[in-house]
């Protein structure tokens, strides 16, 4: 048995050898890459510096393109450095930073579309409340809330593994991640699985059950309302559920493949769907609320014009 300051390296067995493919790989995952940068910076950019914008739902949104920026920076850099490499392995310290960037990133997603929700829920169901409801003060602390408690509660899962005595360092997966570790232990680890599982269903249900709720509630005005409610509630959250379901699908099989044996899967299917809720998420998200939302699309087609002026 060897604890885990003998262990100085995890290896990572979900990689094969592709030979000549895995410069096609990388020039793919660089090209999807880069296009997160552009298309969410961008949007991060034209709400920020249009003051038409400084309302709550595009502070919101600003705050979901920071998160998934921050979420593909914990893996696509490090598949890249995988990909060129002859050897997949990966150190102890950086092993738990990523677990904590994906976690955390997970999480703050997550909180960040039920605020959303609530967000919607008011604008659409308290209208002529929504300014007095929804002040500056408010949306200073959603944000906060959005962003602190997740980071703080996957911060506390370091010193549940740290200690951890372990009997290999073999992780089959493309990246690190909390579950894959803990198995790997040599004693008991029921404290691990209770709080991973405690970790989850708070990250998860809280979250699900004020979307719910607030979207019975925006179905219930929209039936009882007039034609106009109708179409301004089908117009913003459009793009919201669309954001939700996206993210939940991936969401849902990483847990589901991280609790039970998914051996019946296609490995290569397993890895596509183990990375989607890292990876699809922030190449949709700009896409979807780009292409939804007037303002913002009249802003950057404005934005885009003027730089081909330029030019």
């Amino acid at each position: 048995m060897k604890n885990l300051t003998q262990v100085s390296y995890f290896t990572l067995s979900a990689y094969s050898d592709t030979g000549l493919f895995k410069y096609l790989y990388l020039i793919i995952i660089m090209f999807l890459y880069f296009f997160i940068i552009f298309a969410n910076v961008l949007l991060i950019v034209v709400i920020c510096v249009n003051r038409s914008l400084h309302e709550p739902m595009y502070i919101f949104l600003c705050s979901l393109f920071v998160n998934d920026l921050y979420g593909s920076t914990g893996l696509f850099p490090f598949l890249l450095v995988q990909i060129l490499s002859d050897i997949h392995t990966v150190s102890v310290p950086f092993c738990f930073l990523q677990i904590f960037c994906v976690y955390s990133y997970g999480s703050v997603e997550y909180l960040n579309l039920a605020i959303m929700s609530y967000d919607r829920y008011l604008s659409i169901c308290y209208p002529l409340q929504y300014n007095t409801r929804m002040t500056f003060n408010v949306v200073a602390i959603l944000i906060a809330v959005i962003w602190l408690p997740p980071i703080l509660v996957n911060f506390f899962t370091l010193p549940l593994i740290i200690p951890l005595q372990l009997c290999g360092n073999v992780i089959n997966k493309v990246y690190c991640d909390y579950y894959s570790v803990v198995k790997l232990a040599c004693y008991n680890t029921t404290l691990n699985n209770i709080y991973g599982l405690f970790v989850s269903a708070l990250s998860v249900f809280g979250p699900l059950f004020l979307i719910l709720y607030t979207y019975m509630r925006i179905l219930k005005v929209c039936f009882s309302g007039s034609e106009q409610t109708r179409q301004k509630a089908i117009s913003t959250c459009t793009p919201h559920l669309a954001s939700l379901l996206n993210f939940s699908f991936g969401a849902c099989f990483e847990i589901l493949q991280s609790r039970f044996n998914m051996s019946s899967v296609p490995n290569i299917l397993r890895i596509f769907l183990s990375v989607y809720f890292l990876a699809c998420p922030p190449l949709f998200n700009p896409v979807m609320y780009g292409l939804k939302m007037s303002k913002i699309r009249s802003i950057c087609k404005s934005l885009i014009s003027n730089m081909v002026d330029r030019d």
